[in-house]
């Protein structure tokens, strides 16, 4: 909307005003300034408007009976506090983004999407008064239904140019620096939807560690669609203590907000040999937009735990930095700053296969992660804390590799 207001102020009404307020950096600090006042001032009235609708939080015991004894207080908690999250996220996006890139519809698209999933979820765990709502495989094929559509747009050029609208949603585009070889000047190559999509990055490494083509193409499909629908779940196992998920999201929310804004500028990026996409800047402020919701969601999601986000938190904002990292091209990063996210999500794989495979023995007294550390005597304070403190270490070796390739 800034842009809109911008240009009717100056061209209609003639004034004079600073154009500082179109720049992605002002933008950024914009955004994560209206989620965390939002969720803030209007936290108290959301979370009594929750207690008066009896929004309760269940809790699991059917194969971790101990939780019971653990979380016994959290029973009367209310939950679906994702909502407050989301719409404080909405309504930064329509007003300080550009409504005519790309990005600000697949990221809108997400977050509705997905947010969706996780309140129908919610709402059928307090129906039934019980931990199960939706069914495990609706769940997967509502997930994987979006990473689907997303990855043929990233993916099929046919498609991704019939969602352009006049001057709206022009599919992205980035350039790639070609350095110059025998005294051949660098040349900068200009790479379309799907050839920047088929890229892909590691960290502490400059260039492409590999280029998939032609046949292979279902390859990157494929790992789009893991992306998106691992990185939502993953978040949403973490959320299981008090300001767990919220904090962790902080660290990878700044990590992928730098990189978003500095691939956002073609000679800082020719700098640090990463690769210039073109307003990616939109992606930086929508995760500042994530990291004030989550700061000030935070105010009442530490312990002890006002209210909780749900489902309808954790699975949209999972998905919407496995979206952020695939437009940035930056999986193998993601996997490294959200590695908490990556060991609770390995830590219920590695529970399941063993209990299936290995004649019903565990490897963790209880999965995810952060309940078998709770099980080990840990004070539920103390785990969070000491993951935060390993999600702030990953996040900086994350940062570091910018710099150290």
């Amino acid at each position: 909307m800034i842009f809109y207001l911008f240009q009717f102020l100056t061209v209609q009404l003639g004034w004079k005003i600073p154009s500082v307020f179109t720049y992605s950096s002002t933008r950024m600090i914009l955004a994560a300034l209206t989620t965390l006042l939002f969720t803030i001032f209007l936290g108290p009235r959301f979370i009594k408007k929750l207690y008066e609708m009896k929004i309760g939080q269940s809790i699991r015991v059917e194969d971790c009976p101990l939780l019971g004894q653990l979380h016994e207080k959290k029973k009367d908690t209310p939950t679906m506090g994702g909502i407050l999250l989301l719409s404080s996220m909405v309504l930064s996006l329509f007003l300080w983004m550009n409504w005519k890139s790309s990005f600000t519809l697949v990221l809108l698209v997400t977050t509705v999407w997905l947010g969706f999933i996780g309140g129908y979820d919610d709402y059928l765990k307090l129906k039934r008064k019980s931990p199960k709502g939706m069914s495990a495989k609706t769940k997967f094929l509502l997930q994987n239904t979006l990473s689907i559509l997303l990855a043929l747009y990233f993916l099929c050029p046919s498609l991704t140019a019939k969602v352009q609208v006049g001057d709206y949603f022009a599919p992205p585009s980035a350039k790639e620096l070609n350095v110059g070889k025998d005294d051949k000047p660098a040349t900068i190559q200009t790479l379309s939807t799907q050839a920047y999509m088929t890229r892909y990055y590691v960290p502490f490494w400059k260039d492409p560690v590999v280029i998939f083509s032609g046949f292979l193409l279902f390859i990157p499909f494929l790992f789009s669609i893991f992306i998106i629908t691992g990185s939502s779940n993953a978040v949403n196992l973490t959320d299981g203590l008090d300001g767990l998920a919220s904090g962790c999201l902080l660290f990878v929310a700044v990590v992928l907000s730098i990189v978003a804004f500095l691939s956002n500028n073609i000679e800082i990026s020719r700098y640090l040999h990463i690769l210039y996409i073109e307003d990616s800047g939109e992606i930086a402020v929508y995760l500042c937009a994530l990291f004030g919701a989550c700061l000030g969601f935070l105010w009442y999601n530490g312990y002890p735990a006002q209210v909780f986000m749900g489902d309808t938190g954790s699975l949209a904002l999972g998905g919407i930095i496995g979206v952020c990292a695939l437009l940035l091209r930056r999986e193998a990063l993601l996997g490294i700053v959200g590695g908490i996210f990556v060991a609770e999500a390995a830590s219920v794989i590695l529970q399941v296969g063993s209990y299936k495979l290995r004649n019903k023995k565990r490897i963790f007294l209880c999965s995810p992660l952060h309940h078998h550390f709770e099980y080990k005597g840990w004070p539920e304070t103390k785990v969070v804390l000491r993951f935060w403190i390993v999600g702030l270490i990953l996040a900086i070796i994350g940062l570091a590799s910018l710099k150290f390739q």
